[in-house]
């Protein structure tokens, strides 16, 4: 099971690649998750909501499971899958999957639409962490349409089983708050562009989209920084931010998915609705941002 330890460094949110006609493209997934993994990122994270995962059924979430454990094979990569619904009942239910699935953690968003109060976000936690299986809590508060209070994460990483928290806040105001009152379990940088100002204040790392492209400089980035070498990371990551900003012009995970599909590293850029592909002029864009074409992406 995932550890404290474990969680770092850089965790690629995974894309769950399509049929034309909706149905899972399991070849691909598992092609893509091989590359990701041999590239030496830290942790793969299968059915989060870059993987449309309110799309994806519990018969669908134990197909990707085999294929990203047979995609890790021997490599000391964790597993994460993500279980978070609006629902507690429902995101205990996937949670316990998870464990059957053998998964090493999963990651559990806050739940998305009730709005419910901070003390009923606490109690969703508590119920997800009784399964047993390590929990990453997730704020997204852009998406979820209610924004956790400092209080309120202390309390949830204080729960056992909790072991940490990706951060898509939009600003390091919750990590450096954290920070300040004591608390050390790690913290995962949701938003690609903030990487680095986030490992400044603390972060342990990246859970981040853009690493499907450019995982090897993502790495290079973390490592810089933490050997020592501030200057040379932001030397490196600066060169990624214009890519970065294309990744989310339009909602994830299309643009993503249709770079995939450009590069040939999955056969179709399908997404399943409410999610469309994207337009033209951001195609335009990404294809004169220099990391097209040929059949893998670099930088």
């Amino acid at each position: 099971m995932l550890t404290e330890q474990q969680l770092h460094g850089i965790y690629v949110p995974v894309v769950t690649p399509f049929l034309p006609g909706g149905e899972l493209d399991l070849e691909s997934f598992h092609k893509l998750s091989a590359s990701l993994v041999s590239q030496g990122i830290n942790g793969l994270v299968v059915n989060g909501t870059t993987g449309e995962s309110p799309t994806v059924t519990c018969e669908e979430l134990s197909l990707l499971s085999a294929a990203a454990k047979s995609a890790i094979g021997a490599a000391n990569v964790p597993l994460v899958l993500g279980t978070g619904t609006n629902d507690t009942r429902s995101s205990v239910q996937k949670t316990e999957l998870a464990g059957k699935l053998g998964a090493d953690a999963v990651l559990a968003v806050v739940p998305y639409y009730n709005k419910p109060s901070q003390q009923g976000i606490v109690a969703h936690f508590r119920k997800i962490a009784e399964v047993g299986l390590p929990v990453i809590a997730y704020e997204i508060p852009a998406r979820t349409g209610v924004r956790m209070e400092t209080d309120t994460v202390r309390t949830i990483l204080e729960i056992d089983g909790i072991t940490g928290l990706k951060d898509c806040s939009g600003s390091t105001e919750l990590i450096d708050a954290l920070q300040a009152s004591g608390h050390r379990k790690p913290v995962l940088c949701g938003d690609d562009t903030r990487l680095l100002e986030f490992m400044e204040a603390g972060a342990a790392g990246g859970m981040l989209v853009s690493a499907h492209v450019c995982a090897e400089d993502l790495l290079t980035v973390y490592r810089r920084f933490r050997s020592g070498r501030p200057e040379e990371a932001r030397t490196a990551f600066e060169k990624l931010i214009p890519l970065m900003n294309l990744m989310f012009e339009e909602p994830n995970p299309a643009p993503v998915k249709w770079l995939l599909a450009e590069a040939g590293q999955i056969a179709h850029g399908t997404l399943r609705l409410p999610m469309v592909e994207i337009g033209e002029e951001l195609r335009g864009k990404l294809r004169g941002i220099g990391v097209l074409p040929g059949d893998a992406l670099t930088l």
